[in-house]
C-alpha cells in the first residue's frame, strides 16, 4: 500500500509498504480522507508534535474510512463500516488512564498514521458513524474533539463575552463551538479580510484586528480568550486583553524555542485563570456526534483536497494551509 512519510530534513516520501491482515482486536480501515494537521507540519519543519519526532514516520492521524477487515478478538465492527478514528492510544491501566486522563498515559502512541491507504486502530479508537455523515466531514473528528476539549477545560457561560484569536481551520471549528455555548458576544481577531468575511458567516458577532482588539479591551470586560493560532505575539496579547476574573485559553501549539511573557502583577490584579489544552481524551465520540447533528460547518472550512503525492509541495510551501484545512484524498468515499 501507498503511504506519505516524512524522511527528516524537510523531506516528504510516498513509499510502497506491504500491507497486512489485521491483529487481536484491529480494525483495519481504508483511509477514505484525512486532514492536515498544524502538527503535521511542526513535524515537517523538524519540531516535535504532540510527541518526540524520529523519522521516517507516516504522517497524517485526522482520518475516516471503511472497514475492510476485523481482528479475531474484535467484537463491534464489521466489514462495510463507516468510521472516524481517535489516534491517540492510551493502555488504560497506567495512573493516567485510571483517573480518565488517557493525553498522559504513560504509554501513549499513535495507532493511526492517516496518510496511508489503510490503518490498523484496536476498536476502541474506533467510532461508527451515522449514514448521513459524510466521510470527508468525519475526517474533522479529531480535530474537533481537540476543540471540545478545550471548550471543557474552560467551561463558558452562556451571555459572556468571548474573544477567540485565528480563522484557521481549529479556530473556525472552535468558534462554532463558542457560538452553541450562547455566548452573548462573540469577537474573532483575524489579520485577513477574506477570513474575517468567514468568522462572520460562522458566528461571530464582529471581527477585527488585533490592533483594534486593543481599543474594544479598554471598553468591555473581556470574560473568555481563546487563542487559536500559536505565535508569541497572539499568546501575549491574549494575556494582555483579557477581562477582571477571566479565563484564557492558549490553544494553539506554540513554537517551544519561543517562550512567551506576560505581567504576572496585571493578571494577579485581573485574577486570570490560564489553560493550556493538550489532545483530546474522551471527546471523539462527542465530536461524532456534533458532526452528525449538521451543527458544524466543515464545507466552509475545507481550502484544498489533495492526493499523497502532492502533499509534499503543500508541506513545502503552506500554499492552502495557511487558508483552511487541507484534506488528503486517500480512496476519497463518501
Amino acid at each position: 500500500m501507498k503511504a506519505g512519510f516524512y524522511i527528516g530534513d524537510y523531506g516528504y516520501e510516498v513509499r510502497d509498504i506491504p500491507d497486512r491482515k489485521p491483529e487481536a482486536d484491529e480494525v483495519k480501515i481504508r483511509v477514505a480522507w484525512c486532514g492536515l494537521c498544524g502538527t503535521d507540519i511542526h513535524k515537517f519543519q523538524g519540531k516535535n508534535g504532540a510527541s518526540v519526532v524520529i523519522p521516517p514516520i507516516i504522517l497524517g492521524h485526522e482520518c475516516s474510512g471503511i472497514v475492510t477487515e476485523v481482528g479475531p478478538e474484535c467484537k463491534y465492527f464489521k466489514v462495510g463500516d463507516r468510521v472516524a478514528c481517535d489516534p491517540s492510544w492510551g493502555c488504560g491501566k497506567c495512573i493516567w488512564c485510571q483517573q480518565g486522563l488517557p493525553n498522559f498515559c504513560l504509554e501513549r502512541h499513535g495507532v493511526a498514521k492517516g496518510f496511508a491507504e489503510y490503518v490498523y486502530p484496536p476498536e476502541k479508537n474506533v467510532y461508527h458513524i451515522a449514514d448521513t455523515l459524510d466521510l470527508e466531514a468525519a475526517a474533522f473528528t479529531e480535530p474537533l474533539s481537540c476543540a471540545v476539549h478545550g471548550m471543557d477545560l474552560i467551561g463558558i457561560q452562556s451571555g459572556k463575552t468571548v474573544a477567540m484569536y485565528g480563522m484557521g481551520a481549529i479556530g473556525s471549528l472552535m468558534l462554532q463551538l463558542i457560538r452553541l455555548t450562547g455566548a452573548a458576544k462573540i469577537i474573532v481577531i483575524e489579520r485577513e479580510e477574506e477570513k474575517r468575511r468567514l468568522a462572520l458567516e460562522l458566528g461571530a458577532t464582529m471581527a477585527i484586528s488585533d490592533q483594534e482588539i486593543e481599543e474594544v479591551a479598554k471598553q468591555e470586560n473581556i470574560d473568555y480568550v481563546i487563542e487559536c493560532i500559536g505565535l508569541k505575539s497572539t499568546m501575549e496579547q491574549a494575556i494582555r486583553i483579557a477581562g477582571k476574573y477571566a479565563k484564557v485559553l492558549l490553544f494553539g501549539l506554540g513554537d517551544p524555542e519561543q517562550p512567551i511573557s506576560f505581567n504576572q502583577f496585571e493578571a494577579y490584579t485581573k485574577e486570570l485563570s490560564i489553560y493550556m489544552s493538550f489532545l483530546n481524551p474522551l471527546c471523539s465520540e462527542r465530536a461524532v456526534h456534533l458532526l452528525e447533528s449538521g451543527q458544524i460547518n466543515t464545507k466552509k472550512i475545507i481550502s484544498a483536497k489533495l492526493t499523497l503525492e502532492e502533499m509534499g509541495e503543500e508541506l513545502k510551501t503552506l500554499r492552502y494551509a495557511r487558508k483552511g484545512k487541507v484534506l488528503v484524498s486517500v480512496s476519497g468515499e463518501h
